[in-house]
């Protein structure tokens, strides 16, 4: 039980402090939706980051594991956002805004999610 509340509780704060930074940045950006992007980045960071720590030498314990990455990352980051947008600017013919949307937010986010992991070995 005690599981479910910390991915409750860590899914709480990631989906608040989503629409946060969703809601500031998708406005002022009209042809890219730059909130769902950096919250997808920043999310990849922190999950390398986290899962990093957590195997080098137990660093954190796995509640706290869960609760930063099934928990606060899975509220925070969102793949279902990032297909609607994507089908967004397909339905409305901008392929240019889809293929660089679509590359940046999966080739950045892999290499977020190295760079978090090569951060937690310092």
């Amino acid at each position: 039980m005690k599981q479910f509340l910390l991915v409750f509780l860590g899914g709480g704060l990631g989906s608040v402090l989503r629409y946060f930074i969703s809601k500031t940045f998708n406005s002022h950006f009209q042809n890219f939706f730059l909130g769902t992007f950096i919250v997808n980045i920043i999310g990849c960071l922190i999950i390398g980051f986290v899962l990093g720590l957590s195997y080098k030498n137990n660093f954190l314990t796995q509640n706290q594991t869960l609760l930063l990455t099934t928990g606060f990352c899975g509220g925070f980051t969102t793949f279902s956002t990032f297909a609607f947008e994507g089908h967004s600017f397909l339905k409305t013919g901008d392929f240019f805004y889809f293929s660089t949307y679509t590359l940046l937010s999966i080739t950045i986010g892999i290499a977020s999610i190295g760079l978090g992991l090569w951060l937690s070995k310092l």
